[in-house]
């Protein structure tokens, strides 16, 4: 048989939820079921038939998250592997700007290994482009693919816990320095992002 598909209040109400647990969590990372409940004007009866407990609530934030930047990891498609990680640093940092909570729920040690499985497709890619940009000649040789990949990643992580995403040149910081674990030289980076200023927002580019 079939499943049948969720009602559309339902639907609309988890959504509803999503969308207040990430405002009321914006203003009070520890906000309460209840609280987040009624900032989403339902019932804390309603919110559990969704979720069975804060727990699932925020794993279920961090994978919506997820998805978006692993969305982001399949739209970078360029050749240049330079370019392609500068790319996905910035669009990636956007991203994160955008959805904050998500990202420093994401970043919290408490989740790493749910954020770890969510983020597969978003890490396999960083994982490639490292050994692809290795083997061109693109990114440095010293550690082995795998080891720069975690680098990347532990980099970007540290930039998107530390940085206040709306200062003004926060993503071009994040690309330049994502670029400079790869082994690039700042002129380098300079360089490519001259040649190449769509890669980060007009606003965001150093003079």
């Amino acid at each position: 048989m079939t499943a049948r598909p969720p009602r559309r209040d339902s639907v609309e109400n988890r959504a509803g939820i999503l969308d207040a647990a990430r405002a009321t969590l914006a203003t009070d990372p520890r906000a309460s079921i209840d609280v987040i409940a009624r900032s989403a004007g339902l019932s804390r009866r309603t919110l559990y038939g969704h979720f069975d407990d804060r727990e699932a609530l925020i794993r279920e934030l961090i994978s919506v998250g997820a998805q978006r930047f692993n969305a982001i990891a399949e739209s970078v498609t360029d050749t240049d592997s330079r370019i392609a990680l500068a790319r996905l640093a910035a669009r990636l940092w956007q991203e994160a700007a955008h959805v904050q909570v998500a990202a420093a729920l994401a970043l919290d040690e408490a989740h790493v290994e749910h954020t770890a499985d969510a983020l597969a497709p978003l890490r396999r890619t960083v994982a490639a482009l490292a050994r692809r940009g290795q083997d061109d000649g693109s990114f440095r040789t010293d550690p082995a693919a795998p080891t720069l990949a975690r680098l990347i990643e532990e980099v970007a992580r540290t930039v998107v816990a530390r940085t206040d995403a709306s200062s003004i040149g926060a993503a071009d910081l994040a690309v330049r320095t994502l670029l400079s674990i790869a082994g690039l030289s700042w002129r380098e980076a300079d360089d490519l992002l001259t040649a190449h200023p769509d890669i980060v927002t007009p606003q965001e580019v150093s003079a």
